[in-house]
């Protein structure tokens, strides 16, 4: 077999070639691993459109990037409940903060039950979807009926079944919507027997302004909502469990998960983390004080414990 020779400037320049081939193949620059998530080493958290869920999307985030070497990027404001979701379902992001209830009774229509018939029956339909519902935040924005503590404490008001007992001489003042679903004031009104002297279906934004004036007296709200903090508005318990619970919680893709097992640990360090009190100062922190989502979401983890400040 006749030899072929290369001149010393060739083998030199093959040399160089066969170094660089092993250059990259070392910084493994083609590991797309496939776990909805892009790249290894990093994952997509997406919110919904509201203050509440973007901090503890950017919370979430905040924890991970502490305690991994996963990298997190942020798509926070996506949009309502579907868009966040079908996010979530088509890879483009792979974790976010949900809602028991919005899961159950939104996504899948079925009945929700109490809190742990709640979680339970969240993790069983997500599962066929491949996905997860880990520990919960400790939040539950859940639908309620306020009162101002004045007149919680003049007629020694704390649960539903309280309030029906003297509603005929109090004007209810609540989101339109809410006066019509069974969801709402008529399944109330069924369940707890309430008759008010008036009933008024405004704005959102409106009810809030219209009880602290003293033009109602009792409105509905969310558990979690800024104005009940900012308003000192007395949160009156639904002693019967007529609404069902929004309890909130990390949603991530079991494709992620088994990708990166660690996040489980990381994430579950929220767990009953946050209370419904201190959720509605955090979202006064940003609507009503001005201050950026992220370094409201950032400083509590620090209060906390979890991160470094």
């Amino acid at each position: 077999m006749k030899m072929i020779k290369f001149s010393k400037k060739t083998a030199v320049g093959l040399l160089a070639v066969v170094l660089m081939t092993m250059l990259l193949s070392a910084c493994g620059g083609g590991t797309n691993k496939d776990s909805g998530a892009g790249n290894a080493g990093e994952i997509t958290i997406g919110s919904k459109n509201f203050t509440e869920n973007m901090l503890l999307a950017l919370m979430m985030a905040e924890l991970i990037e502490a305690k991994t070497d996963i990298k997190v990027k942020r798509q926070v404001n996506l949009g309502g409940s579907n868009v966040a979701w079908s996010a979530l379902k088509n890879g483009e992001i792979q974790l976010y903060p949900e809602y028991k209830g919005t899961v159950v009774a939104n996504y899948y229509q079925e009945e929700t039950g109490n809190s742990a018939e709640s979680l339970a029956k969240t993790r069983e339909l997500l599962a066929d979807d491949e996905l997860i519902f880990l520990e919960p935040f400790g939040i539950n924005n859940t639908y309620t009926l306020a009162v101002t503590r004045e007149t919680a404490e003049r007629h020694n008001l704390e649960t539903f079944s309280d309030l029906s007992k003297v509603s005929e001489d109090m004007i209810l003042g609540v989101e339109f919507e809410f006066l019509d679903r069974d969801d709402g004031f008529p399944g109330i009104q069924k369940l707890y027997g309430m008759k008010f002297k008036q009933q008024k279906g405004m704005d959102h934004g409106i009810m809030y302004q219209s009880i602290a004036s003293g033009e109602t007296d009792v409105t509905n709200a969310y558990a979690t909502d800024a104005q009940i903090k900012v308003h000192d508005l007395v949160i009156l318990r639904d002693d019967k469990e007529f609404f069902p619970p929004y309890d909130a919680g990390p949603v991530i893709r079991k494709a992620t998960l088994e990708q990166y097992p660690e996040l489980e640990e990381v994430l579950n360090l929220m767990s009953g983390l946050i209370s419904d009190e201190e959720m509605q100062k955090l979202n006064a922190d940003v609507d009503v004080e001005g201050l950026k989502e992220e370094e409201v979401a950032r400083q509590f983890l620090i209060e906390k414990g979890l991160i470094e400040g």
